[in-house]
């Protein structure tokens, strides 16, 4: 009988994508990878739980949702949240940072500075540079003040972080468009007095994403469903997305999609691991044994 195997979503790992399972067993995903797996057949989407926590009445959730949560546990999820602005007492120290995605897509953002670069992997910045260090509230304050002064969003939708990947300016241009915002925001009035300031030092992840070379995406899956596969080559993973190539070219799989349903491994044999059998957007125009992980 075919194991299945309930994912928990990606986490980068020493700068490294690693697919994780409700197992707590990983699933490295190094670039060149055969990544290939099929929805149960009959399955359905459960609720993750929130907190560490089983949803305790394993409710269905949307297969297009990218929470993966019911509404109970989202809300629980929230209810002690920096992200949420929920509290306001955490004692660590917090790095607010400048994150560039994209020419004019730049973003204010803070993170606790015991996470180092985790945040700006998790969320696909391709360059960044710290513009602050102190605590939470006064990291909170600084993102305001840039919002309002300087109208940086503190949000960049990924469907618009995806789509300029593989049409990207020289590392040289997107550094310089961070300094440049960095000075602007440095030299504002209304800079917290308790908010440290970090001297620019822009940080590239493109290497670490592998986008040198990506071809454009021609499309993304939407959801995943009962019985549907996917299968392709991974060419470049950046935030949650894994650019895949498969038999409909280059196709974008968002996997926090995953989350919350059973998988299982798709054979190789008869091209099966190039074959997408689930619903995809278009983008663009294209011109035995035990197992130790599903992949």
């Amino acid at each position: 009988m075919t194991q299945a195997w309930r994912c928990a979503g990606l986490r980068w790992v020493g700068a490294e994508p690693v697919l994780v399972w409700e197992s707590g067993r990983g699933s490295a995903l190094p670039r060149g990878k055969k990544v290939a797996f099929g929805v149960v057949t009959g399955g359905v989407r459960t609720c993750v739980g929130a907190r560490g926590h089983r949803c305790p009445t394993r409710a269905g959730v949307s297969g297009r949702s990218t929470g993966a949560r019911c509404e109970e546990c989202a809300r629980l999820d929230r209810a002690h949240s920096v992200a949420a602005d929920t509290i306001a007492d955490d004692p660590r120290p917090y790095h607010v940072y400048l994150a560039w995605f994209g020419p004019g897509m730049v973003k204010v953002g803070i993170t606790a500075v015991e996470r180092g670069h985790a945040r700006l992997w998790e969320q696909g910045a391709v360059c960044f540079s710290w513009l602050g260090r102190g605590p939470l509230m006064a990291t909170r304050r600084a993102e305001e003040v840039l919002r309002a002064a300087l109208s940086v969003p503190d949000r960049i939708p990924y469907a618009d972080k995806r789509v300029v990947r593989s049409a990207l300016p020289e590392a040289g241009e997107r550094a310089a468009e961070v300094a440049d915002l960095h000075a602007r925001a440095v030299a504002l009035d209304a800079w917290p007095e308790s908010l440290e300031r970090v001297p620019c030092r822009t940080v590239d992840h493109a290497e670490v994403f592998g986008l040198d070379g990506l071809p454009g995406a021609d499309g993304v899956v939407t959801e995943l469903v009962a019985g549907g596969t996917v299968g392709g080559t991974l060419l470049a993973a950046a935030g949650p997305d894994l650019h895949l190539a498969t038999g409909r070219g280059v196709v974008v799989l968002d996997t926090r999609l995953m989350r919350g349903w059973e998988l299982v491994a798709v054979e190789a044999r008869a091209g099966k691991q190039d074959v997408l059998g689930v619903p995809v957007r278009e983008l663009r125009s294209s011109g035995g044994g035990v197992q130790d992980g599903l992949f």
